[in-house]
């Protein structure tokens, strides 16, 4: 399964901020085989980037169209541990 952020444009304002969380929740609902993972907040830039597992981006853009979550652009994700990072660098 490969894993995805979805951008967000929100408003500053707690309410708005947990309205597109909640519509990230409903996202994972709504789509087949789409995990919701996580949401981060970057309230400078008014932007909630909202981590998922799914089998491609098409299954998460529509299900994230079904659940009415507004975003800018879905991009593939590749995590890293800090441990990975450490080794890379010798």
């Amino acid at each position: 399964m490969n894993s995805y952020l979805v951008e967000s444009y929100v408003a500053r304002s707690p309410a708005a901020l947990e309205v597109s969380r909640e519509r990230a929740r409903k996202t994972a609902k709504l789509g087949a085989a789409v995990l919701y993972v996580r949401s981060t907040y970057i309230p400078g830039d008014e932007v909630a980037l909202h981590l998922f597992e799914a089998p491609s981006i098409e299954a998460l853009e529509e299900a994230g169209r079904r659940a009415a979550l507004d975003f800018e652009r879905i991009v593939e994700a590749v995590d890293s541990t800090t441990s990975e990072t450490k080794e890379g660098a010798r």
